[in-house]
């Protein structure tokens, strides 16, 4: 089967006991949670993917990347044992990603990233995310960045869009421009 067929089966059926059991937000909380874990461990993946870890230890290793340091919920235990029992581990990150987006969509949240060369202060980050929100006519979960790479300017993305008025791509455009240009000279 489709990895994206599994995981949105899934993410529907999470999504429809959340709304059952009325805990959505902890839902959407704890794989938000769950989804930056597997983004800044990819070990975690690999990990579970291991035949050789005990299903309890896997079981510790999904409460701790949703939970933190805290107890896990009885729902989340719920899941995360349904999910090993099917043995659908190696499809959790796509879940939690797919609920995410199943959770935005029905309460129409929008999600933006900033990406600066500098650190932006909170105020100028509020601005842009009310901004935006007044735009999209929803409301905004803004993530800011810091990417020295981009030399100066800003790189926005919101939803599917870009806005990239960052220096280095001005400057590459540029040097694009010079390389046509010699080319028709030659």
């Amino acid at each position: 089967m489709d990895i994206g067929i599994i995981s949105m089966r899934y993410a529907k059926a999470l999504m429809e006991y959340a709304r059952s059991t009325g805990t959505e937000e902890l839902f959407y909380d704890e794989m938000g949670r769950l989804a930056q874990a597997f983004r800044v461990c990819p070990d975690l993946r690999t990990a579970l993917d291991n035949p050789i870890v005990t299903q309890c230890e896997k079981v510790q290793l999904i409460c701790v990347a949703a939970v933190g340091n805290g107890s896990p919920r009885r729902e989340l235990m719920q899941f995360v044992t349904l999910l090993l029992h099917n043995r659908r581990e190696g499809f959790l990150q796509y879940i939690a990603l797919a609920f995410l987006d199943l959770y935005r969509k029905d309460r129409h949240i929008g999600v933006g990233r900033l990406t600066t060369a500098v650190p932006v202060t909170p105020e100028v980050s509020e601005r842009i995310r009310q901004s935006a929100a007044a735009l999209l006519h929803a409301r905004m979960e803004l993530q800011t960045e810091v990417n020295p790479a981009i030399g100066g300017g800003f790189v926005f993305d919101i939803n599917d869009f870009r806005l990239d008025a960052s220096i280095a791509t001005q400057l590459k455009h540029v040097k694009q421009q010079f390389i046509e240009k010699n080319r028709r000279i030659v």
